[in-house]
């Protein structure tokens, strides 16, 4: 049974998480040879705070135009 988990920054709306599991849903069963009703999505909203890369967290370097925060 997969289970899909995308960590993301917080702003993403009700219908983005909609699409997103209308989406990829059949695509994994495609791929994983499964039924598309074993397959499981978790969305976790992580603060900037409390998310690093390259030795520096989110909030003290890194910015993106596209995020919504």
């Amino acid at each position: 049974m997969p289970f899909v988990r995308i960590d993301w920054f917080p702003g993403r709306t009700l219908e983005q998480k909609r699409e997103m599991v209308e989406v990829l849903t059949p695509e994994i069963a495609r791929i994983a040879k499964c039924k598309t009703e074993t397959i499981q999505f978790i969305f976790t909203d992580v603060t900037r705070e409390d998310w690093g890369r390259n030795g520096k967290l989110f909030t003290d370097f890194y910015e993106y135009e596209n995020d919504p925060e």
